[in-house]
């Protein structure tokens, strides 16, 4: 399975579903304007508190490490609404081509190696998160997506997480939010806990109970445990 092309595939689903399509042109269905770029350095903004980085305030706080990996994830998927919506207006390549192209680069290479993962030091991690933040504060342009992809994987490489990682993460995330929509999540009708555990637990449940399944099969296994 192409795991990048999958994520760029469910994150495009995704957006025509949410804003409906032609998402590309700034707008939603409801004529809300959209900026990607905003996205990226609000959620990186976030990122930055999973550290204990005020030293005038709870100065003993330790590092939530996974909380940090999931606001990767929440990232990622700005990111690739940006880079889908470039890659859009330009008209230059497809969805696959991007994913070939995105793929060959050496950022990419790296995070797609199994090795065992560790994570970076605080400071180093910081300043990461801070070189995506000024990358998308700046004039959108090839180089500049370019530059943001790159900085991006080296970001979740340090950040302790492979291709397989992010990609279960990011999947499970992407069909747990189409499933609320699916399921009353606007109209305030979804059930958020399942038989005592929140869908959140019950969906990485799923994923650590088979671990090969393809997001079909996860929609399918969060479908069969909802409470009716």
């Amino acid at each position: 399975m192409n795991k990048l092309l999958c994520m760029l595939e469910l994150q495009q689903t995704l957006n025509d579903a949410t804003n409906g399509k032609g998402w590309e042109k700034g707008t939603t269905k409801e004529g809300k304007s959209i900026n990607w770029r905003r996205c990226i350095y609000m959620e990186s903004a976030e990122m930055i508190d999973s550290f204990g980085w005020k030293h005038w305030k709870s100065i003993a706080q330790p590092t939530d490490y996974a909380n940090l990996q999931i606001e990767i994830v929440d990232v990622w998927h700005f990111v690739m609404s940006l880079v889908l919506e470039f890659t859009h207006i330009h008209g230059a390549e497809s969805i696959q081509e991007l994913a070939t192209r995105i793929s060959q680069t050496p950022e990419f290479q790296k995070l797609n190696q199994d090795d065992t993962l560790s994570f970076g030091t605080d400071a180093l991690l910081m300043t990461k998160i801070e070189n995506v933040m000024r990358l998308s504060l700046i004039p959108i342009s090839a180089e500049m997506v370019g530059a943001l992809i790159e900085e991006f994987f080296e970001l979740a490489h340090m950040g302790a997480l492979n291709m397989t990682q992010l990609y279960r993460l990011y999947v499970g995330k992407n069909i747990l939010n189409q499933f609320r929509q699916d399921h009353g999540y606007k109209e305030g009708s979804y059930i958020k806990i399942w038989n005592g555990q929140e869908d959140n637990a019950v969906m990485k449940l799923a994923w650590e109970n088979n671990p090969e399944m393809t997001p079909a099969d996860l929609y399918s296994a969060l479908k069969t445990a909802y409470p009716a």
